[in-house]
């Protein structure tokens, strides 16, 4: 058995445990905020790590204030410190609670959630009363698609310690539409910690739910009566010779359109040409950010009435219209989440995507109509702070939805686990037999490509003024390239010669993860991908050639 499978096999072990319930009688938090906490609070970051610092020269290593600087050293994207900080009060105070779950949040920012999982486990056994191992506990069950428990512990995290603006921020997102309203408002009309980046995300989110209030008839539903079909790619070509990628053909209101099959986007995502042909009125007004140093591009949200995709028709859908009259040289683009109530197979050396009925739950008939979920603000997770923890897309305005844990079917017992972050595919990626990196399976990015930090830790690293990336957030400005790299992941190992690698800490800090780097479109082309949204599951089907092993 080779490391990697050993490796992947305890990675198993530790997703199919979970603590069990708290059985005992916690006491609730509430406590007046000090001078730091306040600077927190106001999002003041350097302030407040000051005044912490300062409380830390009269009491060293205090498991409070130490738990508490860390919080703002992550909120400052600094989690090598947070990481130092924390490991160091550890060994001052071994099993504590209080510091286990601020380490267990430090590894989650830092991208190794396998550890996390180890780590919170063993917070629980030390403390079950404390308000963050359930914190952590619920965002790394969230990760694992197991949205029951998720909801579970973060009610408890939030019975325990109401007054804490991470955990509320949590809570609200898991709450029935018309009451996150409520809750969100409140929330956001005082200051909670994040900065002005995360309440303007936040505010937009808030608007997003009170237009989908205002129109509760706009429900996106299968009108063709179609659970199963193939449909086939089309060529999306950099020039007469070679394809850049592969897409779908795509009608929204009758009007045709080609959009780029990507799984690194959310949702349906067009040029403000198409959304002129197809008369796409605008709702509210968005923003979308991807690969780039550009920053946020301008666009707004619509209803089309008509989406058809193949033999599926769908109606009174979502889509996201960019101010930009083509996105990447394309239509448009088309996230494969938007699939998520159907078993997705990409099949690349075939050329088509297959959709099939996911295996039922036990206990549960396989009898509802799937849906096109296009609503990027309502999947597993939303980018804003308060909306990660969203609500299915078929949420009502009155009730919540229908959570359950991930599921393997006996039929898919040979498919890997990945962490699901949104629309996001996240899959531990060991790099030269060495490290283990979070990487995303994202086939809209034209190559595997890594971060210079990850890539810095195995190979040699050179800057490189001729090469070009480019992402809905435009060009980058500074693009390397590494040395030859061996990547493993979900049973596949490719090697890489001249890697690409770039700047990953804006998407990292969106993800509130490190993503390290890109399974891109040269590595997945000669494969056929298998995903099971619904449950964090992927299966690859490899060609033995390009490089590619199977192990």
């Amino acid at each position: 058995m080779t490391a990697l499978k050993r490796w992947s096999l305890l990675l198993f072990c530790l997703f199919s445990v979970a603590p069990a319930a708290v059985a005992v009688s916690c006491p609730v938090l509430h406590s007046a905020p000090s001078q730091a906490d306040t600077a927190f609070l106001h999002a003041n970051y350097d302030q407040a790590a000051a005044l912490y610092g300062k409380i830390l020269e009269q009491k060293p290593n205090d498991p409070g204030t130490v738990a508490a600087l860390s919080r703002v050293l992550l909120r400052q994207q600094n989690y090598k410190d947070a990481r130092e900080l924390v490991t160091k009060a550890e060994s001052a105070h071994p099993h504590n609670a209080m510091l286990e779950a601020a380490q267990g949040a430090v590894e989650l920012r830092a991208g190794k959630p396998w550890k996390a999982i180890t780590t919170v486990k063993a917070a629980w056994d030390d403390n079950p009363c404390e308000p963050q191992v359930h914190m952590v506990w619920a965002q790394i069950n969230r990760l694992l698609s197991n949205y029951a428990t998720q909801k579970s512990e973060i009610d408890v995290a939030h019975q325990l310690s109401p007054d804490d603006p991470d955990i509320r921020g949590e809570w609200i997102g898991t709450l029935p539409v018309a009451e996150r309203i409520d809750e969100l408002k409140a929330y956001l009309s005082q200051p909670n910690g994040d900065d002005a980046e995360d309440r303007d995300h936040d505010q937009k989110y808030l608007e997003h739910l009170e237009q989908r209030v205002s129109a509760p008839h706009k429900s996106c539903h299968l009108a063709s009566p179609v659970a199963q079909t193939e449909i086939p790619f089309v060529y999306l070509m950099e020039d007469a010779n070679r394809i850049r990628a592969f897409g779908l053909d795509v009608k929204i209101n009758d009007k045709s359109s080609r959009l780029e099959i990507d799984t690194g986007a959310g949702g349906i995502y067009v040029s403000h040409a198409v959304a002129q042909r197809a008369n796409l009125k605008p709702l509210y007004r968005s923003q979308s950010e991807g690969i780039g140093d550009h920053g946020p591009q301008s666009g707004y949200v619509s209803y089309a009435d008509s989406i058809r995709i193949g033999g599926l028709e769908f109606r009174d859908c979502l889509v996201y219209v960019s101010d930009r009259r083509n996105i990447l040289d394309s239509d448009g683009l088309v996230g494969m989440d938007v699939f998520s109530d159907f078993l997705i197979g990409l099949d690349y050396p075939m050329r088509k995507l297959t959709l099939a009925p996911l295996p039922p739950r036990p206990g549960e008939e396989n009898n509802n109509a799937p849906s096109l979920n296009t609503d990027q603000a309502e999947g597993a997770q939303a980018s804003s702070a308060v909306a990660s923890q969203g609500s299915s897309s078929k949420a009502s305005s009155t009730a919540p939805p229908l959570r359950h844990n991930r599921y393997v079917a006996p039929e898919m017992k040979s498919y890997a686990l990945f962490y699901r972050n949104g629309h996001d595919i996240l899959l531990p990626t060991q790099l030269n037999g060495k490290s283990v990196r979070l990487f995303m399976v994202d086939t809209g990015a034209f190559a595997t490509t890594i971060s210079p930090e990850a890539a810095r830790e195995i190979t040699k690293v050179h800057s490189d003024s001729s090469a070009t990336v480019r992402g809905i957030s435009g060009k980058v400005e500074k693009v390397y390239t590494g040395n030859k790299v061996v990547a493993q992941f979900a049973g596949i190992r490719q090697e890489i010669d001249d890697i690409y690698a770039f700047d990953t800490s804006r998407l990292s800090k969106d993800a509130g993860m490190e993503i390290s780097g890109f399974l891109g479109f040269t590595t997945l082309q000669v494969l056929t991908i298998h995903i099971d949204y619904r449950d964090g599951l992927v299966k690859f089907d490899y060609t033995r050639d390009r490089g590619y092993n199977h192990f």
